[in-house]
């Protein structure tokens, strides 16, 4: 693709506002802006502009159908589609659209996950245009990005609490800096850029592997002779059908206005990674969600499947997605930016110390917005990190926060440059930090990495509750400064108290040190290990404090929440474990009976082969009686939380156990009777 084609490609099946100028009149337009900038309620004759322009363009671009898109608690998206084309009353039809049916729509609220706030007989919900996102077209239909509520109004989805948490955090940022001398800042938005990693396998052999089709991960599979112990798969050069597959992708995205700026070979086999470029939480959640979606349909076109699971294969990496985000200005400035002497800039002290201060207060909170049982299986692994949470900011800014804690001067150590080489480059100019992989709150130059959300994830939760934090602790800040008579010195107190109570929090070392667990325990941070200790903590009076005080949900609206975790977790494990009953049942037991009748016994190897299968096959046959007891188990227990710590700590060991014995079998079992495709032909195949 040229350059004049990518710039007349780039965004061709968005409703931008370049678009929008060709469309719609002058007034309509800048009465969206103000709607946009001043969150103020659209005339009904600009909505009815609008929607004409829309229509007319999608049209003009082939749809056929409109729908309300949008991100119930499923974690995916949900769309019903709608004909422009009607009866004109006459023998004819015409093509209509209203102001009406773009500002809201009336899905069924009864059928997604709901944590009890709405009863089967209880059908009615509304979708409502959400005028800061742009309308897209996919597949010939109008997409209108949209919040989803309960009939009284009850929240029902992930993008209404993350645009609640962005207003938060934009009065609270703009009220602090008012009181520190910045009145030339209205503004203040959240930045988010979602790296993306996932598994390519081939399609035809994941149609062969029923777990993989029915929970999107391997629930058997022996290592494979080679695995990534030679790091030959990391940035190593893209193989043709990968890069066929990448290309398409891009092309796919730029249409939609989506910048997919970085790919590369990730570190375990069939691993890969898309970054795209920064842009405002709200559109970076909803381009991260078309993303996930595209990528499962380009993957497919080029008979490959796209994995989304954050662990599909066991013994190497797993994915995450690592979510960089951000504080900036109305006029750009980069709240989280130090500058060339961070220990002088006191806007960025004041941020950094706000930030760090929540993350060690809220912990928990963020625990939970990467608490589910995908991840379980990732996080504290040797590819992501534990699940203690801690900040990592660097040597320099330890540094300087150290300082300011002991209130002593801070002498900076000069700019620092990297000398590669004598005859090759002269100097490199350092960062002032280096990067923490195994950090799950990491510092890296003018923005944070939150590490800890796995691959499949919406990022809409932990962006929500990083942006509430963060207002939360500027609003006590400001709080304070306010009442003072010297709001320089108060703020310089705020700082380096803030810092001194909460120094516990940062961490520069290695995260995957089994040390760390008891440094951590010392210094009174929480190990949530996985999601059953986890979903807890999610309604303690602090986070319901927290999250019912800046506007981002009800207590009601909580405690659902709590619910659907609870449901979800369980339902993921009881589909995990069925599943895994039905291969040992109807393919594992069988390969094993065939490959025992295959021995001849004539030899002292196929006598002693025969023994150590039966001796497996049998303890196999123990181990899932022992996994249906688990289940009856869980069919009998009552409470949510009694079936929770079912699943957790009956059903998922039980399944480890089932997994040894039937890894081991695969190991002498004569391939000619094993019923699936193995980890070498699932990951070498391309």
């Amino acid at each position: 693709m040229t350059d004049g084609n990518m710039k007349k490609e780039f965004g061709a099946l968005l409703f931008n506002e370049s678009t929008m100028q060709k469309y719609i009149s002058g007034g309509s337009l800048d009465a969206w802006r103000e709607c946009v900038k001043n969150r103020t309620v659209l005339p009904e004759k600009v909505t009815e502009d609008i929607a004409e322009g829309m229509k007319k363009w999608a049209l003009e671009n082939g749809a056929t159908h409109y729908t309300h898109w949008f991100q119930p608690l499923t974690g995916e998206t949900a769309e019903k589609h709608e004909g422009f084309l009607v009866p004109d009353g006459r023998d004819g039809f015409k093509m209509d659209f209203s102001g009406r049916e773009l500002l809201r729509g009336e899905p069924d609220a009864s059928s997604f996950p709901s944590g009890g706030l709405r009863s089967t007989f209880e059908a009615r919900g509304y979708s409502a245009w959400d005028p800061t996102s742009y309308a897209f077209i996919k597949d010939r239909v109008l997409c209108i990005p949209t919040v989803f509520c309960t009939y009284s109004g009850e929240v029902l989805d992930k993008k209404t609490p993350l645009l609640r948490s962005c207003e938060a955090l934009n009065r609270q940022a703009v009220r602090i800096l008012s009181l520190i001398g910045d009145d030339k800042t209205k503004s203040v938005s959240v930045s988010v850029g979602a790296e993306q990693e996932y598994f390519l396998i081939p399609k035809e052999l994941f149609g062969k592997r029923e777990d993989l089709r029915l929970c999107g991960r391997t629930l058997f599979g022996a290592d494979a002779p080679k695995r990534q112990e030679l790091d030959d798969h990391y940035y190593g050069a893209i193989k043709p059908k990968i890069t066929a597959f990448m290309q398409d992708l891009n092309e796919a995205l730029w249409e939609l206005g989506i910048c997919a700026k970085t790919e590369h070979n990730e570190v375990a086999p069939a691993q890969y990674e898309m970054a795209p470029f920064f842009t405002d939480a709200n559109t970076a959640n909803d381009q991260n969600q078309l993303t996930m979606e595209i990528m499962k349909r380009v993957a497919e076109r080029h008979g490959l499947v796209c994995l989304l699971h954050e662990k599909p294969f066991d013994g190497i990496n797993g994915s995450g997605k690592h979510v960089n985000w951000s504080v900036s200005t109305d006029s750009g400035e980069n709240l989280f930016s130090p500058g060339s002497t961070p220990a002088e800039n006191t806007r960025f002290l004041l941020f950094l110390a706000a930030f760090v201060k929540g993350v060690d207060e809220y912990q928990e909170l963020l625990r939970c917005s990467a608490a589910y049982a995908g991840n379980d299986r990732r996080l504290g692994g040797q590819e992501a990190p534990p699940a203690i949470i801690s900040v990592f900011v660097g040597t320099e800014l330890e540094r300087v926060i150290d300082s300011i804690i002991k209130d002593k001067p801070y002498t900076d150590s000069g700019d620092r440059f990297l000398t590669v080489g004598k005859d090759v480059l002269l100097r490199l100019s350092m960062d002032n930090t280096d990067r923490n992989r195994t950090s799950p709150v990491a510092f890296t130059g003018n923005k944070f990495e939150f590490r800890m959300p796995g691959s499949s994830q919406s990022i809409a939760s932990p962006v929500t509750y990083l942006n509430t934090i963060l207002a939360e602790e500027l609003k006590e800040a400001a709080d304070i400064i306010e009442k003072s008579d010297d709001r320089q010195l108060a703020l310089k107190r705020q700082i380096r108290e803030m810092f001194s109570a909460h120094r516990r929090i940062l961490f520069n070392g290695n995260g995957y040190d089994r040390s760390w667990i008891e440094e951590a325990a010392e210094r009174g941070l929480k190990n949530l290990r996985n999601t059953a200790e986890t979903i807890p903590e999610y309604i303690s009076e602090k986070n319901i404090r927290l999250l019912t005080g800046n506007g981002i949900y009800t207590r009601k609206e909580m405690e659902s929440r709590n619910e659907i975790h609870i449901e979800k977790y369980c339902s993921v494990i009881t589909i995990e474990a069925r599943t895994m009953l039905e291969m040992i049942r109807k393919g594992i037991l069988g390969a094993v009976s065939d490959h025992l009748k295959s021995l001849s016994g004539r030899f002292e190897f196929e006598n002693r082969l025969a023994e150590r299968a039966g001796s497996l096959g049998n303890a196999l046959l123990i181990e899932t009686e022992a996994l249906e007891d688990e289940f009856k188990k869980y069919d009998e227990a009552v409470s949510p939380e009694e079936k929770l710590d079912i699943c957790a700590n009956g059903i998922v060991k039980r399944m480890a156990v089932c997994r040894g014995v039937v890894d081991s079998l695969e190991r002498i079992v004569d391939a000619r009777f094993w019923p699936y495709p193995d980890y070498t032909e699932l990951l070498f195949a391309i």
